[in-house]
């Protein structure tokens, strides 16, 4: 008896602190150097749909490529948004250095305002017509 009220005040004191599972979206930014240029543009994915023909990069207002003055440029401009860097690596093409970055965001529930709060803050082209 001793046993089972003490198996019944553990499952009873767990669940009084258990707390919910943290939900977090995670983003890859993609840097590539611009052409004779040390700037970079960003490419965004977040796991929204996509197509050969449309690229997922960061645009202003206007429709044009939004650009960054570096990685780090971008990572604050990430931050400014709430999002936190997880691990970063290099992949070597050619000449050209294309610059992985994952980062992810804490929301309290994973649901269709997640989607419209990323398209808001990273318009893609098929986002901004």
């Amino acid at each position: 008896m001793k046993k089972l009220l003490l198996v019944a005040f553990f499952l009873i004191a767990n669940s009084a602190f258990a707390q919910e599972t943290p939900k977090y979206v995670y983003a890859e930014i993609l840097g590539e150097s611009r052409l004779l240029s040390n700037k970079i543009t960003v490419s965004i994915d977040y796991g929204q749909a996509t197509s050969f023909f449309q690229s997922n990069k960061v645009k202003n207002e206007d429709g044009s490529n939004r650009i960054f003055n570096s990685m780090v440029d971008a990572m604050n401009y990430m931050g400014a948004l709430s999002w936190e860097f997880q691990q970063a690596y290099v992949v070597t093409i050619g000449q050209q250095n294309v610059y992985h970055w994952l980062m992810r965001k804490e929301f309290s529930k994973l649901d269709q305002s997640v989607q419209d709060e990323m398209k808001k803050n990273f318009p893609t082209k098929r986002d901004l017509n």
